[in-house]
């Protein structure tokens, strides 16, 4: 296992940040970090970064507990926090060499800032100074920094916060080739962007490991029994006719001719949508099921 984390407890005070904590994640996974302000996701990531050390409990990677200050422990951690430290004086050529200075490689030091200045695209601004360099290109000098020594595990704080549609898609692509070959763990509140690169996701809520799944597998973790379907008509029904369909609990309308239906049980309501507008002379135009996503998923289970 490249993390392991062992009941980890982390106490400001009398105030517990994180309460017995354990997860493991595996080389070549990218796992996303969810939980809302305040869950304990920064404190477990200085934790495994070795910045902090566990109230009790333990955090290995690679085998090597974190809290012993090992320097074995950085050389294999590359780490992005959220307000991403830079040097603004400083040229972008000048600080990734300062970055890359710090550890020991046997590649020559200009081939590891050239190889790192091409995989994070910085190419075109590499003979700027940080402090004019526009948001985007800012976080891509933070992951050529946290990148710069190889290192097999990728810690990344809200790596994507604030780029517009464009940059994001650019820096996922980068996390996701990363991931190819290193273990990620990824914290953020934009939701598709672990649906789009995350494999797995574990949720932290007030401190606690709420939920741990496959993404795929995540969708179990509340009931299905509720559903929630979109139907346009060619004209407005009555709503207390439409609200006396079977197993309806509400409707909202939407738009001009078109409703939010919401239902209880495990039944499909569809056909009986179907049939009620049969009944009254209606056309139904579309009509689509919706289905949980992960916003909805996170906002029940971390109670928002």
């Amino acid at each position: 296992m490249s993390i392991v984390a062992q009941g980890v407890t982390k106490l400001y005070g009398e105030q517990k940040a994180l309460d017995n904590v354990s997860f493991e994640i595996k080389t070549g996974e990218i796992v996303g970090f969810l939980g809302p302000n305040g869950a304990g996701k920064s404190t477990m990531m200085k934790i495994i970064t070795g910045f902090i050390p566990p109230s009790s409990g333990n955090v290995l990677v690679n085998g090597i507990e974190t809290s012993d200050g090992s320097l074995e422990i950085k050389k294999k951690i590359g780490y992005l926090p959220e307000n991403n430290p830079l040097y603004p004086e400083m040229y972008i050529r000048e600080y990734l060499q300062f970055a890359a200075s710090l550890y020991k490689s046997d590649i020559p030091l200009k081939k590891q800032i050239d190889d790192i200045i091409e995989v994070t695209g910085l190419a075109p601004e590499q003979k700027k100074k940080i402090g004019s360099l526009s948001k985007g290109y800012r976080q891509r000098v933070g992951l050529a920094q946290a990148l710069i020594h190889n290192p097999d595990v990728l810690i990344l704080d809200e790596a994507t916060t604030g780029l517009d549609p464009n940059q994001i898609v650019e820096i996922r692509n980068l996390i996701r080739d990363a991931g190819k070959e290193k273990t990620v763990l990824l914290s953020t509140h934009i939701m598709q962007e672990v649906e789009a690169i995350c494999s797995r996701v574990i949720i932290i809520d007030r401190g606690i490991i709420v939920a741990d799944e496959e993404k795929k597998d995540i969708y179990s973790k509340i009931s299905q029994s509720k559903q929630s379907v979109l139907v346009e008509f060619d004209r407005d029904p009555d709503e207390a006719s439409l609200k006396a369909i079977p197993l309806v609990d509400s409707v909202k309308k939407s738009k001009e001719n078109t409703w939010l239906i919401e239902a209880t049980g495990d039944q499909d309501i569809r056909p009986a949508i179907f049939s009620y507008a049969v009944t009254n002379n209606l056309t139904v135009l579309s009509l689509q099921k919706k289905e949980n996503n992960l916003e909805e998923i996170f906002r029940i289970l971390t109670n928002g």
